[in-house]
């Protein structure tokens, strides 16, 4: 299996963004210590409050597993009346 590559980005409603980034560095921090993470690295705009994430991971179950994580719902369900627009790109390396 080739590895996937996760690119999400999150605008945060009004101010929300310190409290976004807050859950945003709270699930990084889990998920670097996932087995299967390759690569999970958090952005931010210079341009406005609009976050991006980019991750790796080593396939498609480490992905699931990640998705099924305790601390990934946790995220989801924190951020749940913080986010504005959330887009999530599955992608695979040409």
């Amino acid at each position: 299996m080739e590895p996937i590559i996760i690119t999400a980005i999150l605008k945060p409603k009004e101010n929300m963004e310190a409290q976004l980034l807050a859950e945003l560095n709270k699930v990084q921090e889990a998920s670097r210590a996932e087995a299967g993470c390759i690569n999970y690295v958090l952005h931010q705009s210079i341009e406005d409050d609009t976050f991006v994430l980019h991750e790796t991971w080593k396939d498609k179950d480490a992905l699931e597993s990640h998705v099924g994580s305790l601390h990934y719902q946790e995220y989801r369900t924190n951020t749940a009346d913080l986010v504005l627009k959330r887009e999530v790109f599955k992608l695979k390396t040409l």
